[in-house]
């Protein structure tokens, strides 16, 4: 794992408040050794010391400090992977029928376009955008 974004999320772990232990520590490695989100169960066949129950609530506390990012599937179980800003901005094809979550860049054209309709809505809104993501649903090439 770089140093640079193991560093940066125990930083952030820090600064939310949030204790860094063996087990966020190995979360965080197993995450960013990865090129996909991973379910818990994945997570617990690749970090094998880590317990079930803890693993959870160490994710729920990665994700509150911001290192941690839960995508959703299209099947029951939830996904998980390091904060974008921590790695590379990305985002998801998800397979309608087997649930699986792929990591996939988007087309300069599909990024600028994006960033101009975020800059729209801010300024309509009065919102302030943090990040984007865009979930392509479809079915895999395994299922097809």
């Amino acid at each position: 794992m770089p140093t640079e974004p193991r560093d940066a999320a125990l930083a952030r772990l820090r600064a939310a408040g949030q204790r860094v232990t063996k087990g966020r520590e190995t979360l965080i490695a197993v995450l960013a050794a990865t090129d996909h989100p991973l379910t818990l169960p994945e997570i617990l066949a690749i970090g094998p010391d880590l317990a079930q129950s803890t693993a959870y609530r160490n994710l729920t506390a990665l994700e509150q400090a911001d290192v941690v990012r839960r995508v959703n599937g299209a099947d029951e179980f939830a996904r998980y992977e390091l904060a974008e800003d921590l790695t590379e901005h990305h985002h998801h094809l998800i397979c309608g029928r087997c649930g699986r979550v792929v990591d996939v860049g988007a087309p300069a054209g599909l990024e600028a376009a994006v960033e101009r309709a975020v800059r729209e809505i801010e300024r309509e809104h009065g919102f302030a955008v943090r990040h984007h993501r865009v979930d392509l649903v479809g079915v895999c090439a395994d299922c097809r």
